[in-house]
């Protein structure tokens, strides 16, 4: 059963990027987490057998973290860019587009260092026995979304960034007919408060 693993990615530029964290951190220390948080998304991802692993990015493909990632595994990321729209509309076009060639695919940010390889092995195969899959955040949100069939109904229109998402989801995955599981949550790190999620190595 073919996968495909998308990995949405925001550049790490300082003032740009994990904004909520710069009270605590400052612009350039968010920004260096944020590469972090990246490279280390990108090494558990990287350990998963899957047949396709695509790096999707924003707000474009130039950013040197975007290069080392690749370089850090020749020939195995495919760079792709998010494009416009709000982000329910980002990860439907993704999540489509990967399954017109694949028969599931997973979905993931860079928030989530408890999405280790093990956790995304478990989504994996849960996708073989349910038409979607969830990890929920400790904030109301979820770290991940795997699907068998588009489902757009997940993805647009939704209010995003805020502790409904993952209940917002479960009503519209109920009213799709959609056979889901979850696993366990994780911690997104967004604000200062998730700072003690992280491994004290990540602050160095």
């Amino acid at each position: 059963m073919s996968t495909a693993l998308i990995v949405f990615a925001k550049a790490p530029v300082a003032g740009q990027v994990k904004t909520r964290l710069m009270p605590a951190l400052g612009a350039e220390g968010a920004a260096k987490l944020a590469e972090k948080l990246l490279r280390h998304t990108l090494q558990q991802a990287g350990e998963l057998s899957v047949d396709h692993l695509e790096l999707c990015v924003s707000p474009d493909a130039q950013h040197p973290a975007f290069e080392r990632a690749q370089s850090a595994a020749p020939g195995r990321w495919h760079l792709t860019l998010q494009g416009d729209g709000d982000l329910g509309q980002r990860m439907h076009r993704a999540m489509a587009r990967g399954l017109t060639l694949h028969r599931q695919v997973l979905l993931i940010g860079t928030d989530a260092p408890g999405l280790t390889t093990a956790v995304l092995q478990m989504a994996q195969q849960a996708l073989t026995q349910h038409d979607a899959v969830f990890v929920p955040a400790f904030d109301g949100g979820y770290a991940l979304v795997g699907l068998t069939r588009p489902a757009p109904t997940l993805f647009m229109g939704m209010t995003w960034s805020t502790s409904l998402v993952m209940a917002q989801t479960r009503e519209r995955a109920r009213q799709a007919g959609l056979q889901w599981t979850e696993l366990p949550a994780v911690a997104d790190i967004d604000v200062p408060e998730d700072l003690i999620h992280l491994p004290t190595s990540f602050l160095a």
